[in-house]
């Protein structure tokens, strides 16, 4: 079965993915249809669960993605849905790929994208004190500010130079005012 094929039957849309020679064909799926694409594209061969994840697109929500692979017939698909930002959530595909669990555990922790249907969404990577979601546009990464920057210096500047002005924040970092959770 094709991409446009396996797309078509989901009511979605087939593309190809960028990276020339080794572009992959992509399948987007209905979020509310997610499942039921895994356990059809398992049983058109596609039997080697490779790896998900997902990608925050902003105000779009979270695009999650599954690559899935047949080693007999060496061909491979991009699964791909898209969740909204307010309630990332999506069925779990533990019952059809066991060897989902711990991407989904990995995807919950850092995009916050629920699971349900998966029992075991604990912590994986980060400290049980951490707070946030790291993986997320909008978490700021305090420690690009708390250290300091390489680019603080001009080249050919000598450390008397870089005494004269304040330390540069990295591009895109927040001022320490401006930090914290937007709302």
């Amino acid at each position: 079965m094709t991409a446009e094929e396996f797309a078509a039957r989901f009511g979605g849309e087939a593309s190809e993915s960028a990276g020339g020679p080794w572009s992959r064909p992509v399948a987007d799926v209905p979020a509310e249809r997610w499942a039921e694409a895994m356990a059809a594209a398992k049983a058109d061969g596609l039997t080697y669960f490779d790896w998900l994840s997902a990608v925050d697109e902003l105000d779009d929500g979270f695009r999650v993605v599954v690559h899935l692979w047949s080693v007999p017939e060496k061909r491979g698909l991009l699964i791909r849905t898209l969740v909204p930002r307010d309630n990332p959530a999506v069925a779990s595909i533990v019952g059809v790929f066991p060897g989902a669990a711990w991407h989904e555990r990995e995807t919950h922790e850092m995009f916050g994208v629920d699971f349900p249907g998966n029992a075991n969404l604990a912590r994986l990577l980060l400290p049980e004190e951490f707070e946030g979601t790291p993986l997320r546009k909008e978490f700021v990464l305090a420690s690009r500010v708390a250290k300091p920057w390489p680019g603080a210096k001009e080249p050919g500047e000598g450390a008397e130079g870089s005494a004269k002005r304040a330390p540069m924040r990295p591009p895109g970092v927040p001022t320490p005012e401006e930090w914290g959770p937007r709302r």
